[in-house]
């Protein structure tokens, strides 16, 4: 016998917690719950982010800039542990009202320029150092084809199917099938570009690159939502040459242990503020 089917209210009212690993901080408003003024270093940059996918993709690109030289590329990084709910701080909602990480504050500019939105911080680092944007229009509109693919697939991923295959309360079959059959499009797509260049631009590592790898490269390295052998990555050939590449990068390999608070020790710099925070 099937479940009693939900029948939605005429006005949906948010009387429980919805269940989930996520529960405890998911709310139906925006601002601030709380008082706290955030950190700030000594460096221009400073991030207040966690090593979430969407995370890793700005302290990626701000240790590519250090590894290509740019001193003032220099950042302090904070951690936000959404899980406890520092993204609804009153400090980091000034930077971020949509309280999401990450959010990055350049202190260089005057008196300091807030960026949110991972995309945003991409293309503001990229533009102010020129560094991984083409300058020819042709594979600069190329460069930012993939991004904004990834700006408007990645919720599919991660709010779709990474929800509903690991993270909600019980398995349902008609999500996780649904997210899937979109997961694995998402997957094709990215393996049938690949079969024509060695970066997702082109023949140029980008900003398309550092945005989408922490997505799709480490979920078919099996290293997102253990889902490897469900989704069947070993298909994807061209996707998994990519992302074994992308992985072997010094700068991706630091970015990756910014504000990661949990796992190996070995893999974690809760903070960090200088080269030597990787020793």
């Amino acid at each position: 016998m099937s479940p009693t089917p939900y029948v939605p209210p005429k006005v949906w009212t948010h009387d429980a917690e919805s269940g989930g690993q996520f529960s405890k901080t998911n709310r139906p408003t925006a601002g601030a719950t709380h008082e706290q003024t955030l950190p700030v270093g000594k460096h221009p940059f400073q991030l207040y982010s966690l090593a979430t996918p969407n995370g890793v993709k700005v302290s990626i690109m701000l240790e590519e800039l250090l590894e290509l030289g740019h001193a003032d590329a220099e950042y302090d990084a904070w951690p936000i542990r959404i899980g406890e709910g520092d993204q609804f701080s009153s400090g980091f909602v000034e930077i971020n009202p949509n309280s999401k990480i990450p959010a990055l504050v350049d202190h260089s500019e005057g008196a300091g320029v807030r960026v949110f939105e991972s995309g945003s911080i991409l293309l503001y680092l990229a533009q102010k150092f020129g560094e991984f944007l083409p300058t020819d229009v042709v594979a600069r509109t190329e460069a930012m084809n993939w991004l904004f693919w990834q700006m408007g697939a990645a919720p599919y991923l991660g709010g779709g199917f990474g929800h509903f295959y690991a993270y909600a309360p019980e398995k349902l079959e008609y999500p996780i099938n649904r997210f899937t059959m979109e997961a694995k499009r998402q997957l094709d797509v990215l393996d049938k570009r690949l079969a024509q260049a060695r970066y997702i631009a082109g023949d140029e590592y980008t900003l398309a690159d550092i945005a989408i790898w922490p997505w799709y490269g480490q979920l078919v390295r099996g290293n997102l939502y253990d889902a490897a052998q469900f989704l069947a990555v070993e298909e994807y050939t061209h996707l998994q040459r990519w992302a074994e590449e992308i992985a072997q990068r010094p700068a991706v390999q630091r970015g990756q242990r910014v504000n990661r608070t949990w796992g190996d020790e070995a893999t974690q710099v809760p903070e960090r503020h200088s080269a030597a925070d990787f020793k």
